[in-house]
């Protein structure tokens, strides 16, 4: 447990604050899981984005904040399955620690947002979310609005990229650890993941789903990614993980697990593994890609931070191809998919602050 020491007054921010289905209060009860800076003041914030869902989030502010001046700002999120007391809160935090007003925030149904269906997993409704969170910071008074920028983490870095595309408000986008989950569910890894025949297989068990939960009015956990088993039986799990990983368990799955339910553990994580998402999520990502007008999001520049040895290389190396510039890739050598959550001596957050300050102005 962690105090915040409140030193900017939340009333001064509250008055600054133009947007009107937004609130900001002091963050009690801080359950962040990372080092936390005491010197940068963060409070607890919501947002509503145009479906109506309450978004929740930390704002965080710059040292030796003034209200009367205009500061650049980030928002950020993610990974897929996180919350933003994780990885996103520590991202959030370093960008105040070098002069920039940060938003972390929850996607919508997960961690503290709203949503009746909890942990319902959307391409569109999460990529809105980017654009309600620009809402938020483009209304306050200390923030320049022409000077805006977002960052995915993981699975959230497709929704930041399609955001930005549209969102002409966000001026310079960059992702770390980035996946496509689109692409992640639909095809899986390198896209080996279905025969046409188990693809089939896997629609039916998602109809049974939606079936199940039609007649109980009740949502069902599972898994977001469903495999097929020899036996063409759909294989779906009620926690991300087993109490306790098997001897032979990968590489990759270690490091998910070792973040997850070893050092960042968080019990509104979904990946924390008490809970799981909704069985019925793989829909929306079967149903539409995101990225696919990825052209489009030049002249708007793009930075992809990725590790030699992150399982997820492929992922920055296929979206740097695609898009047009200007546009940089990061590979950090000898860095995980996961060092790249909160391995401060592997986050390049110098290069990071450098590209939006080039690309949002100094």
């Amino acid at each position: 447990m962690h105090t915040t020491y409140a030193a900017v007054p939340t009333k001064t921010l509250v008055h600054d604050s133009q947007m009107k289905h937004a609130t900001i209060k002091d963050l009690d009860n801080d359950t962040r899981v990372f080092a936390v800076d005491k010197t940068i003041e963060a409070k607890k914030v919501t947002f509503q984005n145009r479906y109506g869902f309450d978004v929740a989030g930390h704002l965080y502010l710059p040292k030796d904040f003034d209200d009367k001046k205009q500061y650049k700002a980030v928002v950020v999120t993610g990974p897929f399955g996180a919350v933003k007391e994780q990885s996103s809160g520590l991202y959030a935090q370093e960008m105040a620690k070098n002069g920039f007003v940060a938003v972390a925030f929850d996607p919508s149904t997960t961690g503290e947002s709203s949503g009746k269906r909890r942990n319902m997993g959307s391409p569109e409704i999460f990529t809105e979310d980017y654009s309600a969170a620009v809402d938020f910071v483009s209304n306050l008074k200390f923030v320049n609005s022409q000077q805006i920028g977002a960052i995915g983490i993981c699975g959230l870095s497709g929704m930041a990229i399609t955001a930005a595309t549209n969102d002409t408000r966000i001026k310079a986008v960059a992702t770390s650890a980035m996946y496509d989950m689109s692409d992640s569910i639909r095809n899986h890894y390198q896209g080996d993941y279905y025969t046409p025949e188990q693809r089939e297989i896997v629609k039916h068990h998602l109809a049974e789903m939606r079936d199940e939960e039609a007649k109980t009015g009740k949502s069902i956990p599972g898994s977001h990614e469903l495999a097929v088993d020899k036996d063409g039986k759909v294989i779906s799990t009620k926690t991300m993980f087993p109490d306790k990983l098997p001897a032979d368990a990968s590489d990759v799955v270690k490091g998910f697990y070792d973040y997850y339910v070893s050092r960042a553990y968080h019990p509104r994580a979904i990946n924390s593994n008490t809970l799981a998402w909704d069985s019925t999520t793989p829909y929306g990502f079967f149903n539409f890609s995101l990225m696919e007008h990825i052209k489009e999001l030049s002249p708007r520049p793009l930075l992809l931070i990725t590790g030699d040895k992150a399982h997820s290389k492929y992922f920055s190396d296929a979206v740097y191809a695609a898009a047009d510039g200007p546009k940089e890739e990061i590979v950090v050598p000898g860095a995980t998919h996961t060092d790249l959550y909160d391995q401060m001596d592997k986050i390049p957050f110098d290069r990071l602050v450098a590209f939006f300050n080039k690309y949002l102005g100094e």
